[in-house]
């Protein structure tokens, strides 16, 4: 994605701004969006009639925007673009397994975003905003197989949320109690990393033989997720 005439800087708000651990926040526009790119999934958090609900969905990102979507019939997307929403995502990168229980944690990537969202109805750009989901979880898809119908456009409720308010926070390395008295009883210490691989494609049942996966897709097999 081509991010260079955007600003190199997130801007700070009342909601982004890093009160707790300082250190593992971050202000570079390119860290949200490695984040972002990294992933598909995020979480988004609404309140609806007086109670939080939060939603995992598919997203995508342009690096202006975060799309997301659902069905027309959800209660979290139709509510959503009268009250501002929380969007995550997270992506664990390893247990730090230091030499007291207290100084345990994790080694993380992480977004917050905030924004009112909204509604996507014209015809052209709801197709795009798709498109950019589809293309943003499986490069290569959009084109190949088919897109959606008149039909499933009404049935399909498209939001998208400015990326120009967020918040990120990034851990990474040992664990920080090695020069301590806890370092006294030899106990090990370090990181168990976690690394999440794409699998070798798994074909419908009802597919006719002779149908291969396209190239897209079966040279993702054996990469890294994230």
């Amino acid at each position: 994605m081509n991010h260079s005439q955007l600003p190199a800087t997130l801007p700070t708000t009342d909601r982004t701004r890093h009160r707790r651990l300082r250190e593992q926040g971050s202000l570079d526009r390119a860290a949200l969006d490695a984040i972002l790119d990294a992933g598909f999934i995020c979480h988004f958090g609404v309140v609806i009639n007086g109670h939080p609900m939060v939603v995992p969905t598919v997203y995508g990102s342009d690096g202006r925007n975060l799309y997301f979507h659902g069905s027309v019939a959800s209660r979290s997307l139709v509510a959503s673009p009268d009250a501002t929403i929380c969007v995550t995502v997270t992506h664990v990168d390893g247990l730090v397994l230091a030499r007291s229980v207290f100084e345990h944690g994790v080694n993380y990537r992480s977004a917050m975003i905030y924004g009112l969202p909204r509604l996507i109805t014209d015809p052209e750009e709801k197709l795009e905003g798709l498109r950019c989901l589809t293309e943003h979880a499986t490069p290569g898809q959009w084109d190949y197989a088919r897109q959606p119908n008149r039909k499933e456009l009404a049935a399909t409720a498209l939001l998208a949320i400015s990326l120009d308010e967020a918040s990120v926070k990034i851990r990474a390395g040992s664990p920080e109690d090695g020069d301590g008295p806890d370092a006294a009883p030899g106990i090990w210490a370090g990181v168990l990393p976690l690394v999440s691989t794409w699998g070798e494609p798994e074909a419908d049942p009802l597919l006719p033989d002779g149908i291969e996966p396209p190239k897209h897709i079966g040279d993702r097999s054996g990469t890294r997720l994230g």
